[in-house]
């Protein structure tokens, strides 16, 4: 039986969804779409081939609901939603920090629902996407959720009570390595580099050693060690990594993350 999913609240992620999906072979006929302006959705079916409707709409017609608005819309959307959503709906939240609880608190008792925690890099085909199950869902909908989100990346099934250390991880992630890709710009610059210049050599530089993290199933550690020559140039980088507390740092930050996003689960916004 055909299967209609909706992406309600569709701004570049779920764009980039509905996207890897009808990529992966899944009929534009079957995807609804919601946005609040009206001139975006008409971009969405003119791009996509895919039908725009209302939230309550969507809700009465869609087997799978995937709610992709910001964490402090979600309330009002599921205020929306909850006189027309039938318990037998996957929901699938793709919101930072907030619990499944949440969804099930407001909606038909016995709804089953699936939280996801992806990434930007979800707009190249490259999402980290991580699912956790609510009290209903079951093995069906967690399979479900991963064929969705395996169109646009990598998926992997978490306790629901991992999540905020996946949202600092992997959610805020490329963030990350973007700043750091920002600081060693200005280092090549610092160094006599042109920007571009600088620019071309780092990135494809991270990008090597992604994919060599990937494939080669080496430990960061030794692969590090392999660029690492005694008394070479990449040692006293190092050092003076370690010297500034690089390390410490990250991990704070990471510390920071996870705990704004159980800050966001809590309630609070400020």
């Amino acid at each position: 039986m055909t299967q209609k999913v909706a992406v309600l609240g569709t701004g570049k992620i779920g764009e980039a969804l509905l996207s890897g999906m009808i990529g992966s072979g899944w009929a534009p006929a079957d995807l609804l779409v919601t946005a609040r302006r009206r001139e975006r959705a008409d971009e969405l079916r003119a791009r996509h081939g895919v039908t725009p409707v209302t939230n309550a709409e969507a809700a009465k017609t869609a087997d799978t609901l995937i709610l992709t608005v910001k964490p402090q819309d979600m309330g009002a959307l599921l205020e929306e939603l909850a006189p027309h959503v039938p318990a037998d709906r996957l929901i699938i939240s793709g919101a930072a920090g907030i619990p499944t609880a949440f969804f099930e608190e407001r909606l038909a008792p016995g709804t089953p629902v699936v939280r996801v925690m992806t990434n930007t890099p979800a707009l190249v085909d490259e999402a980290m996407s991580v699912i956790s199950a609510g009290t209903h869902a079951t093995a069906d909908h967690l399979t479900h959720t991963e064929e969705i989100f395996g169109a646009v990346g990598k998926t992997l099934r978490v306790p629901e009570s991992q999540q905020d250390a996946c949202t600092a991880l992997s959610g805020s992630g490329p963030a990350y390595f973007f700043y750091l890709v920002e600081a060693m710009t200005d280092a090549g610059i610092l160094l006599g580099l042109p920007r571009d210049k600088a620019h071309d050599l780092i990135v494809q530089s991270a990008i090597g050693a992604a994919k060599m993290l990937r494939d080669s199933g080496e430990h960061p550690v030794k692969l590090r060690e392999n660029v690492t020559s005694p008394a070479g140039t990449t040692i006293n980088a190092i050092r003076e990594l370690e010297n500034h507390g690089v390390r410490a740092a990250l991990i704070a930050a990471l510390e920071a993350a996870r705990d704004r996003s159980r800050e966001l689960a809590s309630g609070t916004k400020d």
